[in-house]
């Protein structure tokens, strides 16, 4: 604890004064541009990661960055999900799954979550996921089923995404865009989902013409 105090300490006297205008602008109301949901493991720091300035993520964090399906019964992500669409009218969601995903390790093997009945309820919003793994990659090693895992994963959390009411409704009108992401830890890679192409590419292949765009804006607001 003593390091997080320090820590504090730094950012009031060293960071905040040069960010400081910022901060006064974010203590007025939030506008977001992607509601970023992943995992609560302590090792994906979300704006290293994006490069992101505080404001510009509205974040929800939880073991195996889990959606679970919309129903009557009110939850942290159900609510959350339903404030960034509806109340700050996000115009992206971003799922991000991550390698070596404790969670996901649980999901491929529940019988060793006994003494974790919270979890292996929790980790049954992922089954559909694991269940096309051992359908489909029976014949695989168990570090390629698990990439397997992780993508299929974050792709059924897109698919539980789409049955939130708020969200089905911005699809519908063409107000918001869903994205599924896998982050390496190792490498710093990120690939995401190309729903058209039913694959993965690099964040780098997948938003080419996107970021491409975004240079020459930049490029122009500065020349």
């Amino acid at each position: 604890m003593p390091k997080f105090a320090a820590g504090v300490v730094r950012f009031q006297s060293e960071v905040f004064p040069g960010k400081q205008k910022l901060f006064e602008d974010l203590s007025e109301g939030q506008s977001p541009e992607a509601l970023f949901i992943t995992c609560s493991d302590s090792r994906i720091e979300t704006a290293m990661i994006t490069q992101t300035e505080p404001g510009e993520l509205f974040i929800c964090r939880n073991a195996g960055n889990i959606v679970p399906p919309h129903t009557n019964h009110t939850g942290g992500m159900t609510a959350s999900i339903e404030f960034a669409v509806a109340a700050l009218k996000v115009p992206h969601i971003v799922v991000c799954g991550h390698t070596e995903c404790g969670a996901m390790k649980g999901a491929m093997a529940p019988e060793g979550l006994d003494g974790l009945p919270h979890v292996r309820e929790w980790l049954g919003y992922s089954k559909a996921a694991v269940d096309i793994v051992n359908e489909l990659g029976s014949d695989l090693s168990e570090s390629e089923r698990m990439a397997m895992l992780l993508q299929q994963n974050v792709i059924l959390q897109l698919n539980h995404l789409r049955t939130h009411p708020t969200v089905a409704t911005k699809l519908a009108k063409k107000e918001l865009q869903l994205h599924g992401w896998v982050y390496d830890i190792k490498t710093g890679g990120i690939v995401a989902y190309d729903e058209q192409d039913d694959a993965f590419e690099p964040v780098s292949e997948r938003y080419a013409a996107e970021v491409a765009k975004l240079a020459a804006e930049m490029t122009n607001c500065s020349s």
